[in-house]
Order: structure tokens, then sequence, then C-alpha cells
């Protein structure tokens, strides 16, 4: 029946039909209802089942248990900044009252973008923001105001991607775009220790607001690994996430999930995460050689800096971006070593700013071409070298 409707209807949005100006919301509806027509008849054709949109829909598969987690702790922060612990269910229920709401309004505003400008271009109704929409609300604080993520998705979509062409040719990742557009407008509501949870009522004096890497921010003369502990902060509870910050990015258990169905299903990068961690790893160790005390930032352990923050998170799911990053097999190497090393020099040296992820993420976006042209270049050079001997 749907079928026959959309049949039917279909002349009136092609070529010369009296709705053709809508045509990309025609197509965008057909291609989610039904397998589209187009088949392989004649010639050389690369024969796979991955397209874009199966693309997509992995890297949404794979963010789901930090999704799920993200949704679990936003409502069991809540409750325990009141001096409750409640059951699985309940702290559901709560979170959800404050995640879902963001993905809606994301996917909401990043829905009329995509159509307007695939109406005024008259094109079919790119995925890529998909995954930006489901990215997005992961990498912000629960307690973030609807308009401002509104606006800030708006910035993302329009001048981080469609200035630069649409899907495909963006020089740097939407989502991180929109999550800096909003630091820089309006840093109250996504920096500090009031952000990152959804506080109750008569909130308990035992309940720490403040993030691991606030609290590692703070110079001492006690251990910097004895002053996280002493905050709640081990190894293991970062590591499992049950901690105040960003919806998707607590959890590195959760992260490393979808890292392996990334992985496994070939559609991400293992040499730009792995080389994000080495990366990391290695300024983390510079630093602690110079640490002029153990109560210093820099005296931090190279493990602990890999579940602080949004190191995960970042080295996961947006760093392996196929559009913004390198893409030669070396370059991939520099590229996410590259990312590592900053993000932990500006987390260690900036105590104003101490998450860098994005900030690292988004200036080797900019570097990234160049990378990819230099490694050609040296691989031109090397077979020329060859042809001549």
């Amino acid at each position: 029946m749907i079928d026959r409707l959309m049949k039917k209807i279909e002349p009136h949005f092609t070529r010369g039909g009296k709705l053709e100006l809508f045509y990309p919301i025609f197509e965008m509806v057909a291609t989610i209802t039904f397998v589209g027509p187009k088949r392989t008849e004649k010639g050389a054709h690369i024969r796979d089942y991955y397209d874009i949109k199966r693309l997509m829909i992995s890297v949404i598969y794979a963010g789901l248990p930090a999704m799920a987690f993200g949704i679990f702790n936003a409502g069991y922060q809540h409750f325990a900044s009141m001096g409750r612990y409640p059951g699985f269910i309940e702290c559901m229920i709560r979170g959800a009252s404050l995640v879902i709401p963001l993905f809606i309004v994301v996917y909401a505003v990043g829905a009329i973008w995509e159509i307007l400008f695939a109406v005024v271009r008259k094109h079919e109704i790119n995925e890529g923001f998909l995954v930006t929409g489901f990215l997005l609300p992961l990498i912000v604080p629960p307690t973030i105001p609807w308009w401002q993520l509104a606006i800030a998705v708006s910035f993302g979509v329009v001048v981080g991607k469609e200035l630069f062409g649409g899907t495909g040719m963006n020089v740097f990742n939407p989502a991180l775009v929109a999550r800096a557009f909003l630091f820089f407008a309006y840093p109250a509501s996504i920096s500090g220790d009031g952000v990152w949870t959804a506080f109750g009522q008569n909130m308990v004096d035992t309940y720490t607001a403040a993030t691991p890497l606030a609290v590692a921010a703070v110079q001492g003369t006690i251990p910097i690994v004895d002053v996280l502990a002493q905050k709640g902060y081990t190894f293991w509870t970062m590591f499992l996430g049950l901690i105040p910050g960003s919806v998707g990015e607590t959890s590195t258990l959760a992260i490393l999930m979808g890292a392996a169905f990334l992985l496994l299903n070939g559609v991400a990068s293992w040499r730009t995460m792995l080389s994000v961690f080495a990366g990391g790893t290695v300024m983390a160790l510079v630093f602690n050689a110079v640490a002029p005390s153990p109560g210093s930032v820099m005296a931090l352990p190279p493990h602990y800096h890999l579940v602080m923050g949004g190191f995960a998170f970042g080295a996961v799911f947006m760093a392996t971006d196929p559009v913004s990053s390198a893409a030669t097999d070396i370059g991939k190497l520099f590229y996410g070593f590259f990312i590592g090393v900053l993000a932990i020099l500006v987390r260690v040296l900036n105590p104003a700013y101490p998450e860098g992820m994005m900030l690292a993420i988004l200036f080797m976006n900019a570097f990234a071409p160049l990378i990819d042209n230099i490694v050609v270049w040296f691989n031109v050079r090397r077979r020329r070298r060859r042809a001549t001997e």
C-alpha cells in the first residue's frame, strides 16, 4: 500500500512536476522506507553492501553503549547530589528526561537546515547529519540550555559543513565546531563545576560536582593521584564512568565497546585510534619526567589521562571522522599522534582550560590535508627514484 502510494505521488516531485522543488524531501522518505531501485548493470563496479547510510548507522550503533550509560549517569548524578542512590530504572527515567530532549533539539534543528540546503541546491538530502546529530548531545553537559544547543547546531551545520559544500566537503568536524561555538559563545553553560550535574533539591555537602580534570588542575603538595582519590576519582571509577561530565564521555568502558564494534566492521581506522592513545601516552610520560613535584598535574600518570575528560571519546568517535581526518595510512598515524600530544599539552599547560581534546582535533583537522600531501609527495619521490635506478 505504501509502495503504491509512493509511486502514485512520485511524478509530482520529479522534473516538471508541481512539487519538483521538494524532491529532496520525497527522496529522503522513499530511501528510508524502501531499498533504492538502482542496480549495477554493466562495467566494473565495487560490489559491497556498505553504502553511506549503512556507514552512518554503524557509527550510531557503536555510540549506543556510551549513550545508554550517559543517560543512566545523568540520572545517577542527579540523585547522588541529593544523597540518594535509587535503582537502575529510576536513574534511567530521570536521565532520559535530561538527555533525550537534547537529541530531539539537535535532530529537529539540524533536519531543518539539511532540508533547506537540499531544496535550495536541488540535491538529495545527505546522511552526514545522522552521525553529527547523534554525537553532539554526547559531548555536552546534560544541563545545556536547549536554545543554546539549537544555535550551536545551526552554527555547526551551516558554518562547519554547508559553507564548505556539504557532507564530504567539510574541513572541520561539524559536531566539534558546534561544541567550540558553545564554549566560546556561552562558556558559563559548558565549563565550571556546576554544569555537569542536574542538581536535585537539598544538595548534600559530600557530593563532588567538579570533574576529575578540574580537580587535577589544582596544584598542591599532595600527590595528584591521592588528590583525585580523595574526591572519589580512582582509575577504575573514571574507567567505568560514574562521575560528572559530558553525557557520553565519562565511561571509557562503554566507549571502548563502541571502538571494538567500529574496528570489527572496518568503519573506523585503527591507525588513527591507536596513534591518538600513543601520542597522549608519550606526551604524558614527557611531563612525568619533568614534573616539579608529585602534586603537579605534570605528574599525572599516562593511564589516568586516557580515561579522563573526552580523551577516549575523541579518539574513537571524533578523530576517526573519515571526512576531516587524514586519508593516507601513514598520514593517519601522524595525524592521530599529534592529536594525542596536543590534547595532553593543552590539558597540562593551560589550567584555565583543563580539557584539550576538542581543540587538538580541530587544530589537526586543519593540518590533515597538508599531512596527506606530504605523504603523497614522499611516495611520488620514492617511486621516481626507484624508476630511475
